[in-house]
C-alpha cells in the first residue's frame, strides 16, 4: 500500500480552540488547553494515522503573534512561522463564539500571501446557532475565494471526523516521518512539564505564569510501577516565590496536586510529584 502524508498548521487566535483540537485528533492531551492567552508556547506536533495516510497537526501560538515585536514574545512568532512554512495546509480557527469580521480579515491578510491551501474551521458551534455562521461565511468567501469552510466542536468531537475523511484527497505520496504508534513529537519529560505549567496557569494570574520555566530534574519509573518526578520552577524575579508559594504554602499545593492528578491521568500511573522553586541567576 502506497503511503501518503499531510502536513497541517493550526492558526488562529488564542483560545479559538486549536489546543482542543489536536488532542481530540490524536485522543490523548498533547497540548494543554486554559482559558488564559499564550497558553501555547512551543510549536506542538501531533499525529495521527489512517491506514496509509498519515497526519501531522502543528498546534502553533496564537496568530496574534505573527506581526509582534516584543522580544519576550519573538520565541512564539518564530514557532508560529515554522509551523505554517513546514506545512501543506493551514487550518485557520475561528471562535464561533467571538465573530470579527474586521479581525478576521486582519488576521487573513497576514496569512494569505503565503500561497498555502486555506481551510476555515469555526470552532465551537455546540455553542451558538449554526445558521449564525452562515453570513460570515458569503463575506469570507467573497473577500478571500476560500473555498473550504467547516463547523466544528473541538470539545465535543463535532464534525472532526467527517473534516479528517476529507483532508485525505490532499495527501502526497510519501514515507511516513512518525511510526505508527507515535502521537506527539515530543517526550514524557516535556509532556509532565506542561501538565505543570497548565497548573500554574489555572493558579496564578497576571504576567507570573508568563515569566516563568519548568524543568526536569528528576523522572523513574519506580520498582512498584508508581511515577516520580522531580521538576524545578524557575523564576526570574525573586518577588514571584512567595506569591507561588501562597499562604501558608497553599497555592503551590495546588498547584502541585493538579499536575500530578493530570500526569496521572494522562499516563495512567500512581504518580509522586515533588516541585521546587529557584531564581534564574543567567
Amino acid at each position: 500500500m502506497i503511503k501518503k502524508i499531510l502536513k497541517v498548521c493550526l492558526v488562529g487566535k488564542t483560545n479559538a480552540g486549536k489546543s482542543t483540537f489536536i488532542n481530540q485528533v490524536v485522543k490523548e492531551i498533547i497540548s494543554i488547553s486554559n482559558k488564559k492567552i499564550n497558553t501555547t508556547q512551543k510549536l506542538i506536533s501531533g499525529i495521527r494515522n489512517f491506514k496509509n495516510h498519515q497526519f501531522i497537526f502543528f498546534d502553533t501560538p496564537g496568530i496574534n503573534f505573527l506581526k509582534t515585536k516584543n522580544n519576550y514574545h519573538s520565541s512564539y512568532k518564530t514557532d508560529l512561522l515554522e509551523g505554517i512554512n513546514k506545512s501543506d495546509i493551514i487550518f485557520f480557527f475561528i471562535d464561533s463564539k467571538k465573530l470579527n469580521l474586521n479581525q478576521i480579515k486582519k488576521d487573513l491578510n497576514n496569512i494569505i500571501h503565503l500561497n498555502k491551501k486555506i481551510i476555515i474551521l469555526f470552532n465551537k458551534i455546540d455553542l451558538i446557532k449554526q445558521d449564525d455562521i452562515l453570513p460570515y461565511i458569503d463575506k469570507i468567501n467573497n473577500l478571500f475565494k476560500i473555498e473550504s469552510f467547516y463547523p466544528i466542536s473541538s470539545k465535543l468531537n463535532i464534525g472532526i471526523d467527517n473534516l479528517l475523511l476529507n483532508l485525505k484527497k490532499f495527501s502526497k505520496k510519501s514515507e511516513w516521518i512518525y511510526k505508527e504508534n507515535e502521537i506527539t513529537d515530543k517526550d514524557d519529560i516535556f509532556m509532565t512539564n506542561e501538565c505543570t505549567r497548565n497548573s500554574i496557569l489555572k493558579y496564578l494570574h497576571k504576567e507570573i505564569p508568563y515569566n516563568i520555566k519548568i524543568k526536569n530534574k528528576y523522572f523513574k519509573y519506580l520498582k512498584n510501577g508508581h511515577l516520580k518526578i522531580k521538576q524545578n520552577i524557575i523564576i526570574n524575579e525573586i518577588r514571584y516565590k512567595k506569591i507561588i508559594l501562597g499562604k501558608k504554602g497553599n497555592t503551590i499545593k495546588l498547584i502541585r496536586e493538579n499536575s500530578q492528578k493530570d500526569i496521572g491521568k494522562i499516563f495512567n500511573v500512581t504518580t509522586h510529584l515533588y516541585i521546587e522553586i529557584l531564581k534564574d541567576n543567567a
